[in-house]
């Protein structure tokens, strides 16, 4: 049996899993407005960064900065509690999806439909926050995980175990549902390619995740 290396649950910093299930709920919050702020941008077939080009394009990037302040705030709030290699892995990648975040913010994305030869710098710099961004699903299954197989945690259990569920179907979902749609249109995108909504279910998944295991972070600290 597999040693538990993790500190007591008092060492958990319920400041900053206030800190982070507030960020993430600002994201939330502000994404939901833009669709109604910047209408002309169909959810159906445009990605979510696309709301950060032209006017309260702000908006878009205090979002993508209140979610990157989410992860990295819960990253400090239950570091303690993951001090295996698996729960380390997951700490790291959740830090690196934060800094996917960050990237992602500071530089606006192209138009989903600009051409290859007019791709600028700054957008291949926010795609590849992007990529980084992909860390995210692994770093909320190996914490998720980790968390759960805490006695400490248990009665966080269920809860910790649905989140967790939800952001590895949703991240399925979408990688798969792009992959396929880019495929068939030959890598075009326009308003046939549905992948708008797969990216915003995909991206609010991650949310719900956050402000869940922030969330029994508090609970659980406060049982103690």
């Amino acid at each position: 049996m597999a040693k538990n290396t993790d500190r007591p649950v008092t060492a958990i910093s319920p400041t900053a899993a206030r800190l982070s299930f507030a960020g993430a709920a600002t994201f939330a919050l502000l994404l939901a407005a833009l669709h109604f702020i910047k209408p002309e941008l169909d959810p159906s077939w445009h990605f979510i960064s696309e709301y950060a080009i032209g006017e309260y394009g702000w908006i878009m990037v205090l979002a993508f900065l209140s979610l990157a302040l989410a992860y990295a705030s819960l990253l400090v709030a239950i570091r303690s509690q993951l001090r295996t290699i698996a729960g380390r892995i997951g700490l790291a990648l959740l830090l690196l999806s934060a800094l996917g975040l960050t990237i992602a913010a500071i530089f606006t994305t192209d138009p989903i439909t600009v051409s290859e030869n007019a791709v600028t710098t700054e957008g291949t710099l926010h795609n590849l926050g992007g990529t980084l961004g992909l860390a995210m699903p692994f770093a909320a299954v190996l914490i998720g995980w980790r968390l759960a197989r805490n006695p400490a945690w248990s009665s966080a259990r269920r809860p910790l175990l649905w989140a967790t569920g939800l952001a590895l179907v949703a991240f399925v979902v979408s990688f798969v549902s792009l992959s396929v749609m880019v495929s068939r249109s030959g890598g075009e995108f326009g308003p046939d390619v549905l992948v708008g909504w797969p990216n915003r279910i995909e991206i609010v998944a991650y949310s719900v995740w956050l402000m869940v295991v922030a969330r029994q972070a508090i609970r659980v600290r406060s049982q103690r």
